[in-house]
This record gives C-alpha cells, structure tokens and sequence, in this order.
C-alpha cells in the first residue's frame, strides 16, 4: 500500500471511529411478501395509508395493509417490464416506472387496470424514479439513458431533457418547495435540477471528486440530504445557494454504501447502509449531528429506497429477502 493510500486509510478509519453512534429504539416490523423472489425494489405511500412496492422480480405491484398484514397482488400486462420506482397520486392510482421495458405506468388501484405511457417519438427511455410536483406533474430519472422526463397525467404528454453530463446516471429525484425537480447524478459526484418550464437542466459539482450521490430527501427548511454511496457520506446541500453545507462520514465507515434515505416531518434523517452486514437502520439528527444506527431484523438484503409517512413511520422494501418492513418511530 502506498504511503498515500495508508494515510486516506487512516483518515477514513479515524473520522469512522471519532463519530459518536447511539444504539436505536424503534421496532421493525417485516412482512413477507406473497410470491417468492419478488425482489421489492422501491415502496411508497398511498393516500389510504396503505405500503404499496413495485415487485421487480415478479412483475407486478403489491399492496400491503399494515393495520391488517394483507396483501394483494397485481400483476402487470406487460412482460418483463422491470417495474422499480412508484408513486401514488391523489386519487389513490399508482403510477410506476417500467425501467426493462420502457415506460411509465398508472395501475387503477380499484379496477387493477394499466395504462401505459411511452414518448411519443420512439425515444428509447429506462423510467428510474418518479415524483409527482405541486400541480400534479410526473416527473421521472432515466438511469442510462441519461434523461430527466415530464408526464402531464390529464393529456398523456411526455418530455425528455438530457443531463449535460454524459453516463451521469440520474437517480433519486425530489421536489423542492418552489417546485423545482432536484435530483441525483449517481454516475458522477453532481447533483441536478431542472426547470419545469424550460426543461433546462443545471449541475452543481460536489467538492469530493469521488462522490456518487445515489438517494436524496426533501429536509423541511427546504435542503437536501443525500446518500453518497461510493465513499459511506451523508451530505447537506442547499439547492437554494449551489453549495454543500457539510459532510458526515456514516458509521459503518467509507465502505458503508448509505442508500435509501427518507427525512420525517421534525427533520430526522433516516438511511440504511447497505454496505454493512446485516443492513442497518441508521437515524441522523441534525441538531446534535449524531447518529443512532439498528441491525435490521432479516439482513435487508439492500433497503434501495424508503418512504416517511405523517404519523412517523417509515416503509422499506428489502428486496434481497423478499420482504417490505414498517418502522415505527413513536417508541
């Protein structure tokens, strides 16, 4: 090992020992999902209350009731669509992203009926995550294809626009208060936004040349908190004025791969390593800058993405052991 090697090293083991981590007091409750290897890739939140995740594995979206354990299953027309992100709009529909086979979903929860939606020149897209703005707008990442792409749900519309930056593999994607779509380059160490008008699309650099931001979350003074994955960072940014405010190696250390990454109404940060074994639950609290870390119960097997809910919870998928958790925070 070379002299500069063994020195980030040391730093990197020295930051990772120097943080103070609490021992978490929540109680994670994981449910197994029906049909066996379904991979559970992303949840989200319906209206209902109810713990909806795209079935990667299986084809198809899942239903869970937490009140009740029950599930229901829906099984997608398309064959190998790769369904990984999901949204649930107002009305209680969900709406999807077919990233294998190209296009944006929306399942009628009541009738289980699909319709599906595909640029209307041919584009080849791989729909990654999506999020709906303040006047109900689709917006969605595109992970090779490298877009950022609008969907007006009442006309059928679709816009693509290209990150500047090519292979910057757009991830996560968040909507800031002025309503503008935030999102992650996992490709590269930048982090995006792009106008809902104009569709332009403007990059901001992190000072880490090697940072890979992957997830991010909406705090409620209106920054970002980001995961970065390849080198085991939590990051502040505010997107208001282009500049990371402050870095926080995570405590599993730099080989921790933080991931899915959900912000509750009082500012608490929640991630999972995905990196340590078995996966963690980790809690971050701004104001003190302490972290709170909890094994969890099946190993995780990569929670890739979590959701907060108003009554401090957090929905899971842990695709690798085929299960969706709730976590609740109330204790």
């Amino acid at each position: 090992m070379s002299l500069r090697r063994l020195c980030l090293f040391m730093l990197a083991a020295t930051l990772a020992g120097s943080t103070t981590v609490g021992v978490l007091d929540v109680q994670i409750t994981e449910y197994e999902v029906p049909t066996a290897k379904s991979r559970p890739h992303d949840p989200a939140l319906a209206p209902d209350g109810a713990l909806w995740y795209t079935g990667q594995g299986a084809n198809e979206l899942g239903r869970l009731d937490p009140k009740t354990g029950e599930f229901r299953e829906f099984a997608l027309k398309t064959a190998n669509s790769g369904p990984h992100g999901l949204v649930a709009d107002k009305d209680g529909n969900i709406w999807f992203t077919a990233i294998s086979a190209g296009y944006v979903g929306r399942l009628n929860s009541k009738t289980g009926e699909i319709a599906e939606y595909r640029p209307a020149d041919g584009t080849k897209i791989d729909p990654h995550t999506p999020v709906f703005d303040h006047d109900g707008i689709l917006w969605f990442t595109n992970e090779e294809t490298n877009y950022i792409g609008r969907l007006d749900p009442k006309t059928g519309k679709m816009s693509l626009a290209m990150a500047p930056t090519a292979h910057s593999v757009p991830y996560g994607i968040v909507i800031l208060p002025n309503g503008t779509p935030f999102f992650c380059e996992f490709g590269t160490n930048k982090l995006g936004s792009i106008d809902p008008g104009t569709m332009k699309i403007r990059e901001y650099s992190l000072p880490a040349a090697g940072a890979h931001p992957r997830r991010l979350a909406l705090a409620p003074d209106g920054t970002i908190y980001y995961s970065d994955y390849a080198r085991g960072y939590l990051g502040h940014f505010d997107p208001s004025s282009g500049t990371l405010l402050k870095e926080w190696m995570s405590p599993g250390g730099s080989g921790s791969e933080p991931y899915g990454i959900a912000i509750t109404g009082d500012g608490e940060v929640w991630y999972s390593e995905s990196g340590v074994r078995p996966n963690t639950l980790v809690k971050f609290d701004p104001k003190s800058e302490s972290f709170s870390t909890k094994a969890i119960p099946s190993g995780g097997g990569v929670v890739r993405n979590m959701v907060a809910t108003s009554d401090r919870k957090l929905y899971l998928a842990c695709s690798g052991v085929n299960k969706v958790a709730v976590v609740d925070l109330n204790k």
